[in-house]
């Protein structure tokens, strides 16, 4: 699949699932959703002052039944599973209202769920009515198409990104405000318009530069803005007209080169390796009980492997490492650097190798 054949850094007008079936399977590297949260609004929100509150009450909002909404989701996440590459990840944001029903048709369609994450508002909505407890996050689901496939996290890069932390699944984010919020006329473009700090961690977390970025939802652009910001791809799509006339001109203002300076935004994979028991070369064949190891290439110690995956030296029994240890009469030794074993054609190699040769063929 290459770029050429996608609609990239482009926003398709139109129902998101019809548009969602005009892309090509295993296109795209991540999908970021920010469905309708289906509020069932019963009637107009106000403040203790007696102003309106500017709630969610659009038409795109709103659902006969919670079958009717179940059927959508289904229907949707179906196809972003579809365009997805099997090595591909999908998040997806919600509230109490329907954040569960969507969980479930995650699963059952398909996806593993690796996290979700709750992204606490700093500065969250009253809840003024007074008659329950302040809503004050939201919760993202992120799942892989295929569960086991190998996919992208930048593990290092959210550690450093969190003052060299584990980055939790508790995100403090402030909502959205202040210049970052696009208004007309003085009023909200969008009244669930997410903050550009969510978007730029989940996409620095889960792509890699290049990556093409689909989100069905694309409402003002926020995922648009942030993978251009980060030299990733996207694909929007939206249904309503004035949403997608604010995206572009959002999207117009800097269409940077994604080639230059990329390696700013690179975080190559840099996983610890596989942990390789020492027992493990036995029981692979690559050594064998009863073998002699030598302790430096030159050999001035001699131990025997056991069955069990320890040695023996002189009546010592224990670890590569422990034995290695007591030899040096040092307070460590790295006994897979130390020990060496008599390979085939009579050379002395480094148990290392035979590691090594396991790690590059695990099966």
């Amino acid at each position: 699949m290459t770029l050429d054949s996608l609609p990239v850094d482009t926003v398709l007008e139109g129902d998101c699932i019809e548009q969602l079936r005009s892309l090509p399977d295993g296109s795209v590297d991540l999908v970021f959703a920010d469905p309708p949260y289906n509020l069932q609004l019963q009637a107009d929100l106000y403040r203790p002052n007696m102003t309106r509150v500017d709630a969610v009450d659009d038409a795109w909002d709103k659902f006969e039944s919670f079958a009717a909404y179940d059927a959508f989701t289904r229907a949707w996440l179906g196809e972003c599973r579809r365009v997805l590459k099997d090595t591909g990840t999908l998040w997806v944001i919600g509230s109490y209202h329907n954040i569960y029903r969507v969980g479930t048709a995650i699963q059952d369609l398909g996806y593993w769920i690796l996290n979700d994450v709750i992204w606490v508002k700093h500065n969250p909505m009253p809840q003024f009515r007074g008659v329950r407890f302040t809503n004050a996050h939201e919760t993202l689901i992120w799942a892989q198409k295929e569960r086991g496939a190998r996919y992208t996290f930048n593990y290092k890069a959210m550690k450093a990104l969190n003052e060299d932390l584990q980055m939790r699944s508790d995100w403090y984010l402030p909502i959205c405000t202040g210049q970052e919020r696009l208004k007309e006329n003085g009023q909200k473009a969008h009244p669930t318009q997410k903050p550009e700090a969510l978007l730029y961690r989940v996409l620095l977390a889960t792509t890699q530069p290049g990556d093409v970025v689909l989100d069905p939802f694309f409402g003002t652009g926020t995922t648009g803005a942030m993978a251009l910001r980060l030299k990733r791809h996207y694909i929007g799509i939206e249904r309503e007209p004035r949403y997608i006339r604010l995206a572009r001109e959002r999207l117009s203002v800097s269409q940077p080169d994604l080639l230059d300076g990329a390696d700013v935004f690179a975080f190559p994979d840099s996983r610890p390796p596989a942990r390789i028991p020492f027992g493990l070369l036995i029981e692979s064949g690559l050594l064998q009980p009863g073998q002699t190891l030598y302790f430096g290439q030159r050999g001035q110690a001699e131990a025997t492997v056991l069955a069990n995956g320890q040695i023996r030296h002189n009546g010592l029994i224990g670890s590569i490492h422990l034995v290695g240890r007591t030899i040096q009469n040092a307070p460590s030794c790295n006994g897979w650097e130390h020990w060496y074993f008599e390979a085939p054609d009579g050379q002395r190699q480094p148990i290392n190798a035979l590691r090594e040769r396991l790690r590059a063929n695990p099966e």
